[in-house]
């Protein structure tokens, strides 16, 4: 195979049109140095006037290849193809990577007929990189995946061809099979349709030296030969704790050769609740996802048995023996030409058989401990000709009954402590709360299993006058007592926030809590670490009527704005101290207004640590994730999720998303009153005219009574000005009155004789709820009354 002389060629240009930076394979290409061209419009750089064509071509594509010509240095016309990325970096700001690969020698020749038939026609995307780690082909099956011809993506690195935090996972990979000559497995979403395992295989020569490396994604599962290579590179899972391999490992021993010609121990990641999706049998069952903990065959080569090696994923389907065994809890025996399920490998040829080809007689038991479906355990016979028989049965149930007890045992002293796990799960809002102002989706993706649970967490608390807070925060430290923390942490902002405090003002109160907190826990140095330094909150309070948003910030990363027309920005929240450090700095507030439609982020710095979050070039791959439409908030969660973690996170990792929303103008009135008595009938009047536009005559007698006694304790023990306002937030009615004074009313008991005093508790009688907010200058008094109640 013919070498070729490649170099790659890069710039970037912002959305004006001007070059940003200038790569060594720039100046190569067209002879200028970067002093000459930096800071200059591009479309000098065209041999023709075709500049505003261009522009046009890259409007409203996040993506474009094509061949332009371009002007050398010396006068020469070249003819280039080009390939450019829009990319969206940290402040906001959005500009194009254009890249080029530049051969000096012509592309090798194609290989024999048949093999570049089979190479072009694969129903798999395959694609061969050389040592260099640059594309040298590419079949069609890739080129339609990806949207690109193999002519614009010859010669360029997959980084540059798909720009993006997995690809960067994916290269390294390559290199490692370069180096090691051993294939290997990674997750890399190479793009929509690519969402699937990729198997990289080295391509020797004839004296076994690697030349290349060949790519190529899967319809399926990987299959049972690469697993054995690559056993802990499957993002989602963690790999086989040692002492339940070791459990599982002398099950397969002790039935090989003595019952079985192979032995497979598969376990679920943790064991599914009863009636789970898991154990679900019928028309509504669902595959069986395991992990392989142990395998022994005997073989007539010596050589590995088949299937997936020690921590692979083997999925089991609707009807197969090892299925039915976990749907039923009891064993299954099957003597047949299939005996794992009919004509399920020719189905699912992604999914791994269990054992080697030939198997006539099969054995599937579960694995239970104390109520619990640990996995299964699979017992074949393919070299012997004798089929399993019931002694032979009830000896596998035995083994695997003597095994389930030692992984039982493993796994309840080496899995997190279930009071922390139970904990952990409360972190979250188990469900979005009632609430007109923001659609709400979030995602906590947990540490890996040997980290024990974590204390990253966010909340979502409905506030008075239609607001709503939104809450991320982050506690150091894993197990129980870092998740008993954190509830305590989440809970102090809940009472916080229902005494409506300023942003700023509730994290100075929460830092006090912290160090109450630690103090209590005494001078264990683990404690401190937990309650003290290192927690982080950021805490957010939207107002759909007016649609400004306060946020303050406790040494928690700044939250990101995507605004409705696409545009990703961080939001210069002042970067107050951690919680912990006792007033030493103080907590700022900003405040700004989203426009109707924006997206509020708020992540912990679990889902930026695999990128270095102190550069700003960790930000890239989340402004990029951010700046592509999604169909749903979730499926904006999931892509985040996809494209930051191409692996389980060393720590904890939570992800909030929040698009805004407006309260029309007709579902608020407001009206200034005058500090004069004479103005309750008047506030009673406004009221009662603004509930008939609105259809809500059959509320006009209870709201008239609120306005009345708030409007009036306003201007007896309050100071002008004096506000009324009325909100109409389906299914509820707020009446809300603003005066200056700074004193909070209390609710009591009038005496018998008493001519007044009972204005709040008629205000409380009538009201779901009500209470008081204090704002910079003065206080409003709010009462919410339910219309379906009415």
């Amino acid at each position: 195979m013919e070498r070729q002389s490649t170099y790659t060629a890069t710039a970037t240009i912002d959305e004006q049109g001007i070059l940003t930076s200038w790569s060594e394979g720039a100046r190569r290409l067209l002879g200028y140095e970067d002093a000459a061209v930096v800071g200059r419009p591009a479309a000098a750089l065209l041999a023709a006037a075709d500049g505003p064509a261009v522009r046009h071509a890259l409007a409203g594509h996040d993506r474009w290849h094509g061949t332009v010509a371009l002007r050398h240095r010396d006068g020469r016309r070249l003819e280039q193809g080009l390939l450019a990325h829009r990319r969206t970096r940290r402040a906001g700001e959005s500009g194009w990577l254009v890249v080029t690969a530049v051969a000096d020698r012509p592309q090798p020749p194609r290989g024999e007929p048949l093999e570049e038939w089979t190479f072009i026609q694969s129903p798999f995307p395959l694609a061969i990189f050389d040592t260099e780690l640059r594309l040298m082909r590419a079949n069609r099956r890739l080129e339609r995946a990806l949207s690109l011809p193999e002519a614009a993506m010859r010669g360029l690195r997959l980084t540059h061809i798909a720009p993006g935090p997995a690809r960067d996972e994916a290269e390294r990979t390559m290199r490692q099979v370069l180096e090691t000559g051993e294939p290997r497995e990674v997750r890399a979403v190479l793009g929509p349709d690519l969402d699937r395992p990729t198997v990289l295989t080295p391509l020797k020569d004839g004296t076994g030296a690697v030349r290349a490396v060949c790519l190529a994604t899967q319809r399926h599962a990987p299959g049972p030969a690469l697993r054995q290579h690559a056993p802990d590179e499957t993002a989602a899972h963690d790999p086989i704790a040692p002492g339940l391999e070791r459990t599982a490992r002398e099950l397969a021993d002790a039935a090989v050769p003595r019952l079985a010609d192979f032995t497979a121990v598969d376990l679920f990641d943790s064991p599914p609740t009863p009636g789970g999706p898991q154990e679900a049998s019928g028309a509504g069952a669902r595959r069986a996802v395991l992990r392989r903990a142990a395998v022994r065959a005997e073989s007539d080569d010596g050589g590995p048995p088949a299937g997936p090696g020690v921590g692979g994923t083997v999925a089991y389907e609707p009807g197969t023996a090892p299925a039915e065994s976990l749907a039923t809890g009891r064993s299954v025996l099957r003597d047949s030409p299939d005996p794992v399920g009919p004509g399920w490998a020719a189905a699912d040829p992604g999914a791994a058989r269990p054992g080697p080809s030939g198997t006539h007689s099969l054995i599937a038991v579960p694995l239970l401990a104390e109520g619990s479906t640990l996995g299964v355990a699979l017992f074949g016979r393919d070299r012997r000709r004798e089929p399993f028989g019931p002694q032979d049965l009830l000896l596998a149930e035995e083994l695997a009954a003597r095994a389930a007890t030692g992984l039982h045992n493993e796994r309840r002293y080496a899995r997190p402590h279930p009071a922390a796990t139970a904990a952990q799960r409360g972190l979250l809002p188990h469900a979005p709360p009632g609430q007109d102002a923001l659609d709400i989706a979030g995602r906590r993706l947990p540490a890996g299993a040997r980290a024990g649970a974590g204390g990253d967490w966010f909340d979502v608390i409905p506030l008075s006058g239609a607001r709503v807070a939104l809450v991320a925060g982050h506690v150091v430290g894993h197990g129980a007592r870092a998740s008993a923390a954190t509830g305590r942490l989440r809970t102090a902002v809940r009472t916080l926030a229902d005494v409506d405090l300023p942003a700023d003002e509730l994290l100075t109160h929460l830092d006090d809590l912290v160090l109450r907190l630690a103090a209590d826990e005494g001078a264990d140095p683990a404690a401190e670490a937990v309650g003290g330094i290192g927690t982080t909150c950021l805490y957010a309070v939207y107002d759909p009527v007016s649609r400004h948003c306060a946020l303050a910030r406790a040494g928690h990363p700044p939250p990101a704005v995507v605004t409705p027309d696409g545009a990703v920005r961080l939001l210069d929240v002042p970067a107050g101290p951690a919680l912990g450090l006792g007033g030493r700095l103080p907590f700022e507030a900003l405040e700004t207004e989203l426009p109707e439609g924006s997206l509020l982020v708020l992540y912990t710095d679990g889902l930026l640590e695999p990128h270095d979050p102190d550069a700003d070039e960790a930000l890239d791959p989340l402004f990029g994730a951010l700046g592509r439409p999604a169909p749903t908030l979730d499926a904006l969660c999931d892509r985040v999720l996809t494209e930051l973690t191409t692996r389980r996170p060393d720590d904890d990792a939570a992800l909030l998303v929040a698009r805004t929303r407006a309260l029309s103008a007709d579902r608020v009135a407001s009206w200034e009153l005058t500090s004069d008595p004479t103005v309750v009938a008047r506030a009673r009047k406004h009221a009662s005219d603004q509930l008939s536009a609105w259809g809500l005559e059959e509320a006009a007698f209870t709201t008239e009574l609120v306005v009345s006694e708030l409007v009036t304790n306003a201007i007896r023990h309050g100071r002008p000005p004096v506000r009324l306002r009325l909100i109409h937030q389906d299914p509820t009615l707020i009446c809300e009155v603003y005066d200056a004074s700074g004193s909070t009313p209390h609710m009591r008991r009038a005496r018998i004789y008493d001519e007044g005093g009972r204005g709040l508790l008629l205000v409380a009688q009538l009201s779901e709820r009500w209470g008081t907010r204090h704002d910079r200058v003065g206080k409003t008094v709010w009462a919410e009354q339910s219309l379906s109640a009415d």
